[in-house]
């Protein structure tokens, strides 16, 4: 494991951006980034579209290692090079730690909450990623009810591929999101921290995670998570709040930091000038910076 990596992700003041649109979202990532469907006629060129608005951000004079720790890549970024490096590698040149998106997506929903689907190659995307130098990895799955035998089988498929990744020397950071719709947030909050908290301290002491949730409901909600010693890092999705919205609520969280994607690109555009672009990204970058590092 990269130690150099290790110490900013745990230590660093900043954020990490989740660049890791799959095919299912990239239409609406390219739509709301100003690239209409009938800009492609098949997916090999959506993606080809997609690796080109993921290259101009990378690239961008205002997305630099002074304020963002990390991103995480969709599969196929990190097999793609920018400027005549993986991605991984321009990334890590840059001073950024890279992270995959491992998981296919989700199940139906049952029992409240929506399992990841199986991911039958996973054994080969992990030796890929360590191949890539990829640092570490992200799997989601989403609580929509406060359901106590939901949300453990969540936390249990999460931690038991989780495992499966710090056996390659990876570090997992495990996303169930909790629906910010959905009713009764607070209570699914506190069974899932409950069942967090049994996880982390069945681990060894060699074996680090980060964690991946929605702003809680009620703050510092996850403090103990934060402070847990088998925990590197917690990070939080904007999980459909505005940008502002979401940096006022992570404010209210010591410790927390965000990893923000539509909050981080939602003021982009295909038909900016570098210099317009440039600086959207900046005012973007500049405020979830300080929503993760100053707190109220």
């Amino acid at each position: 494991m990269n130690n150099s990596h290790f110490d900013k992700i745990k230590n660093g003041e900043g954020f990490i951006a989740a660049l890791d649109q799959s095919g299912g979202s990239t239409p609406k990532a390219l739509a709301d980034y100003g690239v209409p469907e009938d800009s492609y006629s098949n997916e090999d060129e959506m993606f080809d579209l997609v690796h080109q608005m993921r290259t101009r951000l990378i690239t961008s004079p205002s997305f630099n290692s002074d304020q963002i720790l990390g991103v995480i890549l969709f599969e196929q970024t990190m097999d793609r090079e920018i400027e005549g490096k993986y991605t991984a590698d321009y990334l890590s040149d840059k001073g950024i730690v890279p992270f995959l998106k491992v998981d296919k997506g989700l199940a139906d929903q049952e029992t409240g909450v929506q399992l990841m689907k199986p991911i039958h190659d996973l054994d080969d995307t992990l030796s890929r990623a360590n191949e890539r130098n990829i640092f570490g990895t992200k799997m989601r799955s989403v609580i929509h009810e406060p359901n106590t035998i939901g949300i453990k089988a969540v936390v249990e498929q999460q931690f038991e591929i989780g495992k499966q990744i710090l056996d390659y020397d990876l570090v997992p950071i495990i996303e169930p999101e909790v629906n910010i719709h959905s009713e009764d947030k607070e209570k699914s909050e506190e069974i899932l921290k409950d069942e967090i908290l049994k996880q982390l301290n069945e681990l060894r002491e060699d074996q680090n995670v980060m964690l991946k949730l929605s702003i809680p409901t009620k703050a510092n909600t996850y403090k103990e998570l934060i402070d847990h010693p088998r925990v590197l890092r917690v990070v939080a999705l904007s999980g459909g709040y505005s940008r502002d919205e979401a940096n006022e609520k992570l404010k209210e969280n010591h410790g927390l930091i965000a990893s923000f994607s539509r909050a981080l690109i939602a003021d982009l555009n295909a038909n900016q000038s570098e210099e317009e672009f440039d600086a959207s990204l900046k005012g973007a970058v500049d405020s979830i910076h300080d929503a993760s590092v100053n707190k109220k």
